[in-house]
Order: C-alpha cells, then sequence, then structure tokens
C-alpha cells in the first residue's frame, strides 16, 4: 500500500513530502495562471503574454533537471 504513494515520487527523484510539496506548488501557479488566462479573456489588453510565459515555465519545470525512471529496473536517468 505504501508503495502506491511512493513509487511515483521515487521515479523523479523525490520522497513522498518533496513530491507533495513541489505538485501544491505546481497547483499555486496554474491556478495563478487560470486567473490571468480569464482576466485576459475578458480584458484582452491585459497581461496579453503573461499566461502563455507562465505555462511554458511550469512545462519547462515539469522536465528540466529532474530524475526520471527509464526502464522496469528502475535506473533513473538525470535529464538535462
Amino acid at each position: 500500500m505504501i508503495d502506491l504513494f511512493t513509487k511515483h515520487p521515487r521515479s523523479v527523484g523525490e520522497t513522498y513530502f518533496e513530491h507533495l510539496l513541489m505538485a501544491l506548488g505546481f497547483a499555486g501557479r496554474m491556478a495563478v495562471a487560470t486567473f490571468v488566462c480569464l482576466v485576459h479573456a475578458i480584458l484582452p489588453f491585459m497581461f496579453e503574454k503573461t499566461g502563455s510565459k507562465m505555462v511554458a515555465d511550469l512545462y519547462q519545470r515539469t522536465g528540466s533537471g529532474r530524475v526520471v525512471s527509464r526502464n522496469s529496473e528502475n535506473t533513473q536517468v538525470k535529464i538535462a
């Protein structure tokens, strides 16, 4: 049962709590990006590039420098 909570965090080189904090940080950034995009939808002259920059930054952070499991033996490979 514990493996359900730790397998994925281990595969990206994090403990459960490190992964929890990282995911909560992403959720917060996504909430702000959502708000920015909603404001831009109503007032197109505001936040013209902010939402897309925030999304690009989040995308960059999901792979940049994180450790990801690449095979069934759980060998970890660092992604640059």
